[in-house]
């Protein structure tokens, strides 16, 4: 297996710069992790067996090489590199960087412009782009941690190619591990289950895991710590989570599948996910809700229920204790009996309504408050339900225009299966009268 940093120290790191930095890799073939776009039969593979780029967006969390795999494509295919950084450039440094690209173009010389963090550019800035990338002034490799889609114009998507980075999984991080003891010369000072435990609170991070391990070597310890001790001297790293983003719009989403597909193990996992990395518990309650009417509906009325008494409770008893309440209607939503027959019906409805437009109901239905009302037949022949056998009159409710429709079926689960058998004993009683009517 390749590593994401070298064994060696990068012939350009200084003996003191950090150890992250020393470790960085030579050449492509030391990533680790990303092999899935690095090797001979992934895309930038390819592009560097054919000796030329395409603009590229690498996304991925934090510490998986973004920058590195930049770095080492210009040096693969004989690219002059220059790396900028979003958070403090702008429109002067960016114009300077296409002017000197121009040049060096005009005698032969390829750029590939490194942008790190590229979706802190504006809309606007993300523009400017497109006529160098276009012009071949400039091969763009931006780097981000967002989802492209929702942070970059579709035009510069459309002109680049986005690459995935995976986070490092366990056997790659313990890999890193390996390298920074070879270079240290000495092991970590951690026993087997500390050594496993600053692994996953690296969260897949490989440069957090490097700082950390860097600070390991530094305390000078005379006796390696257990998992209980690196706890007390180190501060486990916070989860990936940006509220506004990617983190948050994908958490919300495997809560909503997992309640949906009736797994309440990993519901409350994502759930538990979003509130231990500082998700508003208000935001998780209204999901909570949509999921009720959505995916159980009229299957148990319950869920609803739940849902707002637990918003109730966590009014009452804020946090953390109203969390429970939340956990509660987690579970209660994810064990209930699924439909989506409400959510069907309401679609369908409004679909019919922007179809018939403004069709007036039947006049026997209609009020009539005033005598030329009544004049028009406005009330007409309306049946009370409540003085008929059974309280139900199986009158016509439905425009003359527009022949009856269906839009809610209910399905044979939970409650529903009991208003599905109360529906089939009014749609028979309904025929009977109609037809007695006709």
């Amino acid at each position: 297996m390749a590593d994401l940093f070298a064994t060696d120290p990068s012939p350009s790191a200084p003996t003191d710069a950090p150890l992250a930095e020393r470790l960085r890799p030579a050449s492509l073939d030391e990533v680790i992790g990303q092999e899935h776009l690095t090797g001979p039969d992934g895309p930038i593979g390819r592009m560097v067996a054919a000796g030329r780029l395409s603009s590229l967006i690498l996304w991925g969390p934090p510490g998986t090489g973004k920058t590195t795999i930049a770095r080492l494509l210009a040096g693969a295919v004989g690219y002059r590199y220059v790396a900028i950084s979003a958070v403090f450039s702008g429109v002067a440094d960016l114009k300077k960087v296409f002017a000197e690209a121009e040049m060096h173009a005009r005698s032969g010389k390829h750029t590939l412009l490194f942008v790190d963090e590229i979706h802190r550019f504006n809309r606007s800035q993300q523009d400017g782009f497109l006529p160098y990338v276009e012009a071949g002034a400039v091969t763009l490799v931006g780097a981000t941690t967002e989802n492209p889609s929702f942070e970059l114009n579709a035009a510069l998507l459309s002109r680049a190619q986005v690459l995935v980075l995976h986070r490092l999984d366990e056997a790659a991080l313990g890999t890193l591990l390996d390298r920074a003891e070879a270079i240290a010369g000495k092991p970590l000072p951690l026993d087997d289950d500390a050594r496993a435990a600053l692994i996953a609170s690296a969260d897949g991070d490989g440069r957090f895991l490097l700082n950390q391990a860097e600070m390991l070597f530094a305390a000078r310890l005379e006796q390696p710590l257990d998992t209980a001790a690196l706890r007390d001297l180190i501060q486990r790293r916070l989860p990936v989570y940006d509220k506004d983003r990617e983190g948050h719009y994908g958490l919300i989403s495997a809560l909503h599948k997992s309640i949906r597909g009736s797994d309440p193990q990993a519901a409350l996992y994502y759930l538990a996910r979003m509130l231990t990395a500082g998700e508003e518990p208000l935001y998780l309650l209204r999901r909570l809700t949509r999921a009720a009417v959505e995916d159980i509906g009229l299957a148990d009325p319950q869920a609803l229920v739940q849902c707002m008494a637990a918003k109730d409770t966590f009014d009452f008893l804020g946090s953390p204790e109203g969390e429970l309440a939340i956990v509660q209607a987690c579970l209660y939503l994810a064990t209930a009996p699924k439909s989506n027959a409400l959510y069907m019906a309401q679609k369908d409805a409004w679909k019919s309504a922007k179809e018939h437009g403004s069709l007036s109901p039947p006049k026997h239905i209609l009020g009539a408050p005033t005598k030329l009302m009544r004049e028009q037949g406005y009330g007409k022949g309306y049946q009370y339900d409540h003085d008929a056998p059974d309280a139900f009159s199986g009158q016509d409710y439905w425009p003359e225009e527009m022949t009856p429709q269906t839009y809610y079926t209910p399905t044979d689960r939970g409650f529903e299966k009991r208003l599905a058998e109360r529906l089939a004993w009014w749609n028979e009683k309904r025929q009977e009268a109609q037809g007695e009517q006709g």
